[in-house]
């Protein structure tokens, strides 16, 4: 299964671009998950619920990697886990 995920930092930042390119990719509504908070952690809503609906072998899309979070070794912690634990493939556009 294909699933994209999309973070904005704030209430007012438009994900339209963002989204677009999921669109453009074939993903639909219902295979989206958006937070509009900070990437300072992983306690965001959309991005745990999506997590928990992960399964080995299904594609995550993200627009850029700076979209899982702020602090790069925090996002390569979360790449290997991702990767490596849950056989989830990542595509970054």
């Amino acid at each position: 299964m294909k699933y994209g995920y999309i973070r904005v930092s704030t209430q007012d930042q438009n994900i339209d671009r963002q989204l677009a390119d999921m669109y453009n990719l074939g993903l639909d509504n219902s295979k989206i998950f958006i937070d509009k908070q900070s990437g300072k952690n992983f306690d965001r809503p959309q991005y745990q619920a999506m997590k928990n609906i992960l399964q080995s072998g299904d594609l995550l899309i993200i627009k850029s990697i700076d979209r899982l979070g702020r602090n790069y070794d925090m996002i390569i912690e979360e790449w290997k886990d991702l990767v490596n634990h849950q056989k989830i493939d990542i595509v970054v556009i």
